[in-house]
């Protein structure tokens, strides 16, 4: 889980997105620092802006970071004292990490498409991927389900061609890393990676 934070664009805010809406139907309540922002529709909760961040939590660095426990922990805090009761079991589980190809088929219905067996140290996961350089044997970036991309897109469960994949191996373009080749093809990792570390960029 993502939160982003730029005191110099936006000013001392922490902003925490939880859901995207059309803008036409975002509303919000302020809770003392706190402003708590909810779909007018079904009144799920898109997110939270936190104000004087730095006074509420720890070593900001401007940009995207993880949400922690110790950055829960001062959220809860805070929205204690300001009588903000909501839910804030949060899953902070790693979604991308490092997994392992263990076995590449061809998909029944697609000719570019592949079916992937994928190590993902502390459980598995078929993917199907349409890369031209996937093979068994290679250690892979995986957005599991869950992940949200650079690009703002959240990887869910999908069926693709009748095939199920739950994650998504992931290209050096797709994570925006600096010096991403243009041509197409997943990132292939060296053997100085573990399965199921977390990838970190």
């Amino acid at each position: 889980m993502n939160v982003y934070y730029n005191s110099i664009g936006v000013g001392d805010v922490l902003l925490i997105p939880l859901k995207e809406a059309e803008k036409k139907n975002r509303t919000h309540a302020v809770y003392g620092d706190v402003v708590k922002i909810t779909d007018e529709k079904d009144g799920s909760v898109l997110g939270y802006n936190i104000f004087r961040a730095s006074e509420h939590f720890d070593a900001l660095e401007n940009g995207r970071a993880r949400m922690t426990e110790g950055m829960l922990g001062s959220m809860r805090t805070l929205f204690s004292e300001e009588g903000l009761k909501d839910n804030l079991d949060f899953d902070l589980e790693h979604k991308f990490v490092v997994g392992y190809v263990e076995e590449k088929d061809p998909h029944e219905n697609a000719d570019k498409l592949n079916v992937c067996q994928v190590n993902l140290g502390d459980s598995k996961a078929q993917i199907v991927c349409g890369a031209p350089n996937v093979d068994a044997g290679q250690k892979v970036v995986v957005a599991k389900v869950g992940a949200v991309m650079p690009s703002g897109m959240k990887i869910k469960d999908a069926e693709l061609r009748g095939v199920p994949s739950s994650g998504m191996i992931c290209s050096a373009k797709e994570l925006q890393l600096p010096d991403a080749p243009e041509e197409k093809g997943i990132l292939v990792l060296d053997d100085s990676y573990e399965v199921g570390e977390p990838f970190h960029f």
